[in-house]
């Protein structure tokens, strides 16, 4: 783990880390539209489906609307997907052009709060989909984001995360990353109240070592 910030190095991460987005906020959206997630999108829905299943609900209700929050949303992308696949999806996102492009682009509630400082209602989300987004956040920070995301879903939920595999942290240009491997992320997990329910690499069909990225899904045990 790196050493402990300050809150002023804290407030230039996401400063800095923001800037960068918005300024580029076009070209993101150019770059990333077409991106195949559906992987992702899929193991996520799935699996709140099945802790429905498991519930005190009733089976009728497993196919019904999700509250889903997706979590560092971007320009709407998969925004639009949970909406179009007849799910109530909310955004978030730090950046203000993001979450713009994001409420024109699907026409969805779109939260703009910085990730340390995030303030969500209580047990209000089927699942959060956290997906590249995540690993923008400080290793010392992590544990009160996660909580923070367990505390607003529901029981049982789901919180979905993908991020870029490594072991480290720091500045990459003007992007801040902490950057974990399957063992420390599900520490991670765990120590914010979520057990895992299954994890993959991405992109599917390459060698180990070509699989750049680590996607988890976890859900809620208990309150932090």
């Amino acid at each position: 783990m790196a050493s402990k910030q300050t809150q002023e190095k804290l407030d230039e991460i996401e400063r800095v880390t923001l800037s960068h987005y918005n300024s580029r906020a076009e070209s993101f959206w150019q770059g990333t539209r077409d991106h195949d997630v559906s992987q992702n999108v899929d193991a996520f829905l799935a699996a709140i489906g099945n802790a429905r299943s498991k519930s005190t609900e009733a089976m009728s209700n497993r196919l019904s609307a999700f509250d889903v929050l997706d979590f560092g949303c971007g320009p709407g992308r998969d925004l639009l997907t949970f909406k179009d696949k007849g799910h109530k999806p909310t955004g978030l996102d730090g950046s203000k052009e993001f979450c713009e492009m994001a409420h024109e682009y699907s026409k969805c509630p779109v939260l703009h709060q910085q990730f340390l400082n995030i303030d969500l209602p209580l047990s209000s989300y089927d699942g959060i989909y956290a997906n590249a987004s995540m690993f923008h956040v400080p290793s010392q920070e992590l544990h009160s984001v996660l909580s923070k995301c367990n505390q607003a879903l529901k029981p049982g939920g789901i919180l979905f995360t993908s991020n870029p595999r490594g072991s480290g942290e720091g500045w990459q240009g003007e992007r801040y990353g902490n950057y974990m491997e399957y063992e420390q992320s599900k520490a991670c997990l765990e120590q914010a109240g979520f057990s895992i329910v299954h994890h993959y690499y991405r992109p599917e069909g390459l060698p180990r070592d070509e699989q750049s990225w680590l996607a988890i899904v976890s859900q809620k045990l208990n309150d932090i």
